[in-house]
């Protein structure tokens, strides 16, 4: 991740956050703790944090700009570092379930996103609401691109809209691919309310929902249920998934798949 893109998601969870510790950063960032240390010292001598004891906090509203509307959620360029090698594998999985000539709709997402360099052949009308994906396909593919009208969330790499008519409700899918930051029993997870939103919108104009999801996400919870277990036709996961996870999940009338993350990626 460059300095610069960096500092600015640092500048966003502070934002959401009003304050965050350096170990806290350095998670969410992927970055160490040497590093997030000096970006705080050089973006408190910018003027646009103030470095306190073990961490950073924001100015007061006296002291900087407007808030920017946010999500909750891991920032998109620090997830896509996570475990990248098996979710480009279940990337790979998921571009097999698509026949040119398809629409498809792919949610925004690190798992998701993986999916461009196999789609980068293909001709499919694609329904995405992650800019980032659609900038890559774009330029390396000869696929059909379509975005959804709406707000620009840098810091997840999406692209919302508030409004429950926008052009969503006029395009029809066959699948729609999404990662989630938990699935279990309680159903597919989501971390943010709006997010929710736009993704039951996307998810009415498809006939299948395919979730990609790594063994880590397997059972973990998060602040909100998207959709029970019920709406999820296929789900891709990896081979160190939980067998008693896998036969639950198949009990539901899943369809699952594991990846072998010992094969070459």
């Amino acid at each position: 991740m460059l300095e610069k893109q960096r500092h600015q998601l640092l500048l966003d969870i502070l934002d959401e956050q009003q304050f965050a510790s350096v170990n806290d950063l350095s998670s969410q960032l992927n970055a160490s703790e040497a590093t997030i240390r000096r970006d705080i010292t050089k973006l408190a001598k910018q003027d646009q944090l103030r470095k306190i004891r073990g961490g950073a906090e924001v100015l007061n509203s006296s002291e900087r700009r407007s808030r920017r509307p946010h999500l909750s959620g891991t920032a998109f360029l620090a997830a896509k570092e996570q475990r990248a090698d098996v979710k480009r594998l279940l990337a790979k999985e998921a571009v097999k379930f698509c026949e040119d000539g398809e629409f498809i709709i792919i949610n925004g997402g690190s798992s998701t996103y993986m999916m461009r360099e196999f789609l980068a052949e293909r001709h499919l009308n694609v329904l995405t609401n992650s800019f980032v994906l659609a900038q890559e396909l774009a330029e390396t593919s000869d696929n059909q691109i379509t975005l959804p009208g709406g707000e620009l969330y840098r810091k997840q790499g999406i692209i919302l809209s508030a409004f429950e008519n926008d052009t969503i409700q006029y395009y029809q899918a066959s699948k729609m691919f999404m990662g989630t930051p938990g699935i279990g029993k309680f159903g597919v997870m989501e971390s943010d309310p709006l997010l929710i939103q736009t993704e039951q919108k996307l998810k009415k104009q498809a006939d299948q929902l395919i979730v990609l999801a790594d063994s880590t996400k397997l059972g973990k919870r998060s602040n909100f249920i998207l959709c029970p277990l019920s709406e999820v036709d296929v789900l891709i996961t990896d081979s160190e998934a939980d067998p008693e996870l896998v036969k639950y999940f198949e009990s539901e009338n899943i369809q699952v798949i594991l990846v072998d993350v010992n094969q070459p990626s």
